[in-house]
């Protein structure tokens, strides 16, 4: 039996991603420019896709930046969400400027007729919705009724609009419930996929800056998809959008769902038995072999007790001792090189073997 057991969910598609079932779990992010600027946002979408996302959003402020959508949509390689509030009008421009999915929080759209009216342009022009519930957001009357924000009223929120939804005969969405708290966003999303079977956008909202962001991320989201709950993911940080994908990919590879394709390293943590500088050395080797793009383990060890064991998994390992280091593969010493020559001496190993691997 396999660590993760997925929960079949409703497959629907976004562009030519196909989110839900057992397909992969996709990751997506979102664009900081002004989507009216399109050479801005192209640059950035493209610098997303280089670093694997597979779906992009963009914020849509108004109606010249709905017409930015279909400029970027025919340049763009990766499928693009319109992410719309308040204006239910700016999500039917977006829909009829060929968006691949709009996202809207019903919540914050005004009325029931307006999200109708969105519900209609989706289905004539055969996209998804991503229904998005979010903590800042909650109808009025269910923070009258709970109190406070919590994940009891998200899920009501978000299973309110699934029934209102089907009632409409469209079923061609995904839903999301984020708080920016890790313990109601785990409990909401345990609730409502225990209700529905329509494909899950996870993630934490608002999550913060790189640390704080990413711990409480990868605490969420672990937590989730170990229990088979997701179906597309998006790490949300204050900072690069970049950054989002190298972590969404970490946290996916780390539990086996995705390979990774690029190096998985390994390095221990230091100890008293280092001769040295362990760190810098780290930094140098992920930094020179950044260019390899192939799904082999490296590993980086201080010493020869974590060489010879902790890394003995790995397809290449470097250790290092007093004045010297060794180099292993595949378990096994292959040379004894000066501390001085061992960085380069590494790097045309593992470029070596991936010449001959792959």
């Amino acid at each position: 039996m396999s660590f993760i057991q997925r929960k079949k969910t409703k497959k629907i598609y976004v562009g030519n991603v196909a989110i839900g079932g057992f397909e992969p779990i996709s990751v997506q992010s979102m664009t900081n420019t002004d989507t009216r600027d399109i050479n801005a946002t192209l640059a950035q979408i493209n610098s997303l896709y280089t670093k694997g996302c597979e779906i992009v959003r963009c914020a849509i402020v108004d109606k010249e930046a709905c017409k930015a959508l279909s400029v970027l949509k025919q340049k763009s390689p990766i499928p693009i969400i319109a992410d719309v509030h308040f204006d239910y009008k700016l999500a039917i421009c977006s829909i009829e400027n060929d968006a691949d999915c709009v996202r809207i929080n019903p919540g914050n759209i005004g009325s029931f007729d307006k999200v109708k009216s969105i519900v209609e342009a989706a289905k004539s022009h055969n996209i998804p919705l991503r229904i998005g519930v979010n903590s800042g957001s909650l109808e009025k009357n269910l923070l009258a009724k709970y109190n406070h924000v919590c994940a009891d009223a998200l899920v009501e929120s978000a299973y309110n609009w699934v029934g209102r939804l089907e009632d409409m005969g469209f079923t061609n969405f995904k839903i999301s419930i984020k708080s920016s708290n890790v313990k109601d966003t785990i409990l909401a999303y345990e609730k409502i996929s225990s209700m529905v079977d329509y494909p899950l956008h996870i993630g934490l909202t608002e999550a913060g800056g790189d640390f704080e962001g990413i711990i409480k991320s990868a605490c969420a989201v672990s937590v989730l998809l170990r229990q088979g709950i997701g179906d597309t993911i998006r790490i949300s940080l204050t900072g690069s959008p970049e950054k989002e994908i190298d972590v969404a990919f970490e946290i996916l590879n780390a539990l086996g769902l995705r390979k990774k394709q690029s190096i998985e390293f390994i390095s221990c943590p230091t100890c008293g038995r280092i001769e040295i500088d362990l760190i810098e050395l780290t930094k140098q080797v992920k930094a020179r072999l950044a260019h390899i793009k192939k799904p082999i383990k490296v590993a980086i060890m201080g010493c020869v007790v974590n060489a010879l064991g902790e890394a003995k998994e790995a397809d290449l390992a470097i250790a290092g001792g007093r004045h010297f280091g060794l180099i292993i593969q595949n378990g096994k010493i292959v040379k004894k090189v000066r501390e001085s020559e061992l960085l380069d001496s590494f790097v045309d190993q593992v470029e070596e073997y991936v010449k001959k691997e792959y």
